[in-house]
């Protein structure tokens, strides 16, 4: 693959209306991406942490676009996914890197884990993608 698909699909994630909650940054190279966000006190859940629905949107955004970075036609979707929680964090960088570790002709498989500023394990996660038929293009801010 080449650079300009992988800076696509950065803009297509920074694009996405969610990610103006979130304001990530991401990197995203041959089977692998890496996405940031801070934890805050608007992420937390009752018990003054960052609620795993978070830990989940990393895990699985990084997994995925590691996928995406080896299809060049069609945006890839999630077709399951697990995760794994180790530890709870409450302010700090949350980094989320996810790596493509097997291929098929229809699906990918890929596995992420999640890091706070200390390089601690928050968690990770595994999953499954298979290629959509959404085309990447423009309609979806892939320009």
């Amino acid at each position: 693959m080449d650079q300009g698909h992988y800076d696509k699909l950065q803009r297509v994630y920074l694009g996405s209306p969610t990610n103006d909650y979130y304001r990530p940054t991401i990197l995203i190279e041959d089977g692998r991406a890496r996405i940031e966000i801070q934890a805050a006190k608007h992420l937390h859940h009752a018990a003054f942490a960052v609620h795993g629905s978070h830990y989940f949107k990393l895990l699985d955004d990084s997994a995925f676009f590691a996928a995406n970075s080896l299809v060049e036609d069609v945006f890839v979707l999630t077709a399951s996914f697990t995760v794994q929680f180790m530890r709870p964090v409450a302010e700090g960088p949350m980094v989320g890197t996810g790596r493509v570790t097997n291929r098929s002709k229809r699906l990918l498989w890929a596995e992420s884990e999640l890091h706070d500023a200390e390089g601690r394990l928050l968690a990770t996660g595994s999953g499954t993608f298979m290629p959509s038929r959404v085309p990447l293009n423009a309609d979806i801010g892939y320009a």
